[in-house]
């Protein structure tokens, strides 16, 4: 027996059982015919009736009439989150770190929610519905009853589990309304790298499968963030402190990133790189056509889709999330279609099978 052989070992003695039913659960994930069947409805109760001849079953069973689409968003969410927690209280080891960071990156939005809603003096029980179930941690209400920023920075630092990323890269004075989505995005940088890294010191297939797939929502992260910054009052040099220090782009891709000044200069610099290339052409914002964040999450779909093809190793767990995500997605984009009955985009959803 080789090395590989005994790792093989090793990953399902642990995680085995896991493994298998993630992969059983992503076997669940709405395929293309039911898609159709789902555009096809003229009512939401025709959409939960559909949904109830597929793994959704009767989640929507207890729900009184009318149905809305925040009442299927709210059970959407729901499922994912029973999903999910069933595999972290699973979880051995390595694993349970992994999925940990998994939730990280919810909790991140939900700290951005809670610093917004604090700064603006809103109460706990308007924002606490509105944060991800995903990124709920047990410290959470310590940060809505700050009276100062000192606090609020005292509150994250100490009593969330995001601490380490925030005690590196933000100061008290940075707690501000205006600078809250520099914040949001400097938290990223710090989570995605550290994510990359641990994956990264895993080795094996989890490393090969997990850093193609954080140096991609890397680079998507850059670009998104060069467009955004147009127009706005954030300089290249503050720009370019906020790109994720992993992926393709770096570090010659970002270099360049930081010094375009339209979109034009940013296609220039995806066309450096083969699939990069091939999601800025041909996208446009008229009926029948790809928006460039479209084209992203089609390809983050077919990156998580292949995860599956390689075993013993962490992606699928990730994938999985992402992919149940999209789904989530999918669903409500065609629920508000059929509530507002603006058919004529009805189709424009992400396919995943």
């Amino acid at each position: 027996m080789g090395l590989f052989d005994f790792a093989e070992v090793g990953f399902n003695v642990d995680n085995g059982f896991l493994e298998g039913l993630t992969r059983g659960f992503k076997n669940g994930v709405l395929c293309k015919e039911d898609y159709r069947h789902l555009t096809q409805c003229d009512s939401l109760e025709d959409l939960k009736l559909h949904l109830q001849s597929t793994t959704y079953g009767n989640f929507l069973a207890n729900e009184p009439s009318p149905l809305t689409v925040a009442v299927i968003d709210d059970r959407l969410r729901e499922k994912l989150v029973v999903e999910f927690q069933f595999l972290r209280n699973h979880a051995y080891k390595e694993l349970a770190t992994f999925l940990d960071f998994i939730k990280y990156s919810y909790m991140i939005d939900n700290i951005i929610l809670l610093i917004t809603g604090t700064l603006r003096q809103r109460q706990l029980s308007e924002l606490l519905p509105k944060c991800h179930p995903l990124g709920i941690f047990d410290q959470m209400e310590t940060v809505t009853i700050a009276n100062s920023t000192a606090d609020l920075y005292n509150a994250i630092l100490v009593d969330s589990p995001l601490a380490p990323f925030f005690k590196d890269c933000i100061s008290e004075e940075d707690l501000d309304e205006v600078n809250i989505e520099v914040i949001r995005n400097t938290l990223y940088k710090a989570y995605l790298e550290a994510f990359y890294d641990w994956c990264e010191g895993c080795g094996g297939a989890t490393a090969e499968v997990m850093c193609e797939i954080l140096g991609f929502e890397a680079d998507r992260r850059s670009f998104i963030i060069t467009i955004n910054s147009f127009g706005t009052e954030l300089s290249k040099e503050d720009r370019a402190k906020l790109y994720p220090r992993r992926g393709k782009l770096y570090p010659d891709g970002l270099t360049e990133l930081a010094r375009a000044d339209d979109y034009e200069s940013v296609k220039r610099v995806a066309e450096h790189y083969t699939e990069y290339r091939k999601l800025f052409d041909g996208t446009g914002v008229g009926i029948g056509e790809k928006t460039l964040e479209d084209k992203f999450f089609e390809h983050e779909v077919t990156m998580n889709v292949n995860s599956f093809m390689q075993q013993f190793q962490y992606g699928v767990f990730y994938s999985f999330v992402k992919l149940r995500e999209q789904e989530c997605r999918n669903v409500i984009w065609i629920s508000e279609c059929i509530a507002q009955r603006h058919r004529s985009k009805i189709d424009s959803y992400i396919p995943i099978f």
